[in-house]
C-alpha cells in the first residue's frame, strides 16, 4: 500500500488528524449527509486524501472507516459495540472516548492508546497486529466499572 517510509508516515499523519478532527475532535456534530439512510456520517479530506467513518446506532454501534487515496479505497476499519451500563449517561462516556480517541499514536493509529486516564475515567486499548492488518478491543472502565466495549479490525485493502 505505501511503496516507502515516507508514504506510510504521510498516511500515518493524515489518518491521525482525519480521526482528531472528526469524531475525536466533534463527534456527532462533524456529521455530512450520510450515503446510507439512518447513518452518521463523519469527514475528513486533505490533499490526495478522503476518510470517511460511517456508522448506525448510539448506545450500541456499528460502522466502518474508509481511507480514499486518489479516489480508491486503500485502507479501511470495521467496528461494533457500545454502552455496556445503564447507569452512566452515554453522552458523558462518548465525551470520554473522543478524549481518549485524540490521543492516538503514531505506532497504532487506528483507536486510542494503550491507556489514558482522567479522574474517574479509565481508557484501555489492546490491539494486535499493525496498519496493514490489525483487530482489537478498547473498553472504558468508571471506578471499578466497565461501561463501554468496542471491538475493531481492518487493515490495507489490496
Amino acid at each position: 500500500m505505501w511503496s516507502d517510509g515516507a508514504g506510510r508516515a504521510r498516511f500515518v499523519d493524515f489518518l491521525l488528524r482525519a480521526k482528531r478532527a472528526t469524531y475525536a475532535g466533534q463527534g456527532d456534530e462533524a456529521t455530512e449527509t450520510a450515503l446510507v439512510p439512518g447513518s452518521k456520517q463523519l469527514e475528513y479530506r486533505d490533499g490526495d486524501y478522503l476518510y470517511r467513518d460511517i456508522y448506525l446506532g448510539m448506545a450500541y454501534f456499528v460502522g466502518q472507516e474508509v481511507v480514499y487515496f486518489r479516489g480508491e479505497p486503500v485502507w479501511s476499519m470495521s467496528y461494533a459495540g457500545g454502552v455496556t451500563s445503564s447507569d452512566i449517561d452515554s453522552r458523558a462516556i462518548y465525551q470520554f472516548l473522543g478524549l481518549a480517541l485524540g490521543h492516538g499514536s503514531e505506532a497504532e493509529p487506528y483507536r486510542g492508546p494503550a491507556e489514558f486516564r482522567d479522574e474517574s475515567w479509565a481508557y484501555t486499548n489492546a490491539s494486535n497486529g499493525g496498519l496493514h492488518s490489525f483487530w482489537g478491543i478498547e473498553e472504558i472502565s468508571r471506578g471499578d466499572a466497565k461501561v463501554y466495549e468496542c471491538r475493531y479490525a481492518g487493515g490495507g485493502l489490496r
